[in-house]
């Protein structure tokens, strides 16, 4: 992937729409500080606004929203609506993809579906236990960025997980723990990016890990054969397609020492902050920052999203 600047934003008035009302408000925040930059770059008009609620007023003659909006109500298919309403373009995904891909059940559903390697699961409602053999991982369905996750190992910890992930939504879900390597990998327009491996300096890439610089390492590309590699951008770029995707999105993936994959979900609005793993492969690819930005609003100003 060669870098190059489309020049699609060039004269573009471009409403950059960050904050929201979820978790990874502070997050969205630094992505669009970033982004916002990376759009000016690009010779656009950019008008930032910052979200706090559902009632988002946009300026008149907007060519563009460009969402950073990471999790709740950004990244769930609520703002994706709301814009599809008013007739404004806007980037990534659309709706329904947006909504699959946020809730964690329902992409497990999608990938089982479509034969995409995943842990064995089940979901639970209040009153009900897992059946599933220790360990296994504890899941909020519809968070991002690690909140509600919670890998078990000792029964005596399951209560005050539950506790935490049913303040989420009625149901959890419950994923048989895989040990791996931690990889991600992005995909712009069908096409993956190198694969990043995530190296946390202790336990696992929690929130903090992600949003703390230093507390872990980053190997992009990551250190696989050639044949590794492919075998796992091609697993991403098959559970991309399994969700209907089609703009960009960052796959997150275990890898076993047997060679075995299983995909733990998508990010359709991954990070886009100095730590994010989307500009790093991104980068390695060949596509600076801005020809990033411009690469997504391309995507997205080309595809008739439901």
């Amino acid at each position: 992937m060669k870098q190059q600047h489309s020049g699609i934003l060039k004269n573009k008035t471009v409403a950059l729409l960050k904050g929201g009302p979820g978790k990874e408000r502070d997050v969205s925040l630094r992505s669009g500080t970033a982004v916002a930059k990376a759009v000016r770059a690009a010779r656009a008009q950019v008008i930032e606004i910052d979200v706090t609620t559902p009632e988002i007023t946009l300026p008149e003659s907007v060519d563009l929203a460009f969402n950073i909006i990471h999790g709740t109500f950004g990244e769930d298919g609520q703002l994706q609506s709301i814009l599809h309403d008013r007739g404004i373009p806007y980037t990534g995904e659309g709706i329904a993809g947006s909504h699959t891909a946020f809730d964690k059940i329902l992409s497990k559903e999608a990938f089982d579906r479509a034969g995409v390697p995943t842990s064995t699961w089940q979901k639970i409602r209040k009153g009900e236990s897992p059946s599933l053999p220790l360990p296994y991982v504890v899941k909020a369905p519809r968070q991002g960025s690690s909140v509600g996750v919670h890998i078990i190992r000792d029964a005596s910890a399951l209560p005050a997980a539950l506790e935490d992930c049913f303040q989420y939504g009625e149901e959890v879900l419950i994923e048989s723990f895989f040990a791996g390597r931690e990889l991600t990998v992005g995909i712009l327009g069908g096409e993956a990016l190198p694969v990043v491996e995530i190296v946390p300096n202790d336990g696992f890439y929690d929130y903090d890990h992600k949003y703390t610089s230093g507390a872990s390492e980053y190997f992009v590309p990551a250190p696989l054969t050639e044949a590794q590699a492919a075998s796992i951008q091609s697993t991403a770029c098959a559970a991309h397609r399994a969700l209907g995707l089609e703009v960009y999105s960052r796959v997150d993936i275990l890898l076993a020492p047997d060679g075995s994959m299983s995909v733990l979900e998508i990010n359709t609005i991954p990070g886009m902050t100095e730590l994010s793993l989307l500009p790093k492969a991104a980068a390695v690819a060949g596509l600076d920052f801005p020809a990033l930005c411009e690469e997504i609003a391309g995507l997205s100003l080309a595809k008739k999203k439901p």
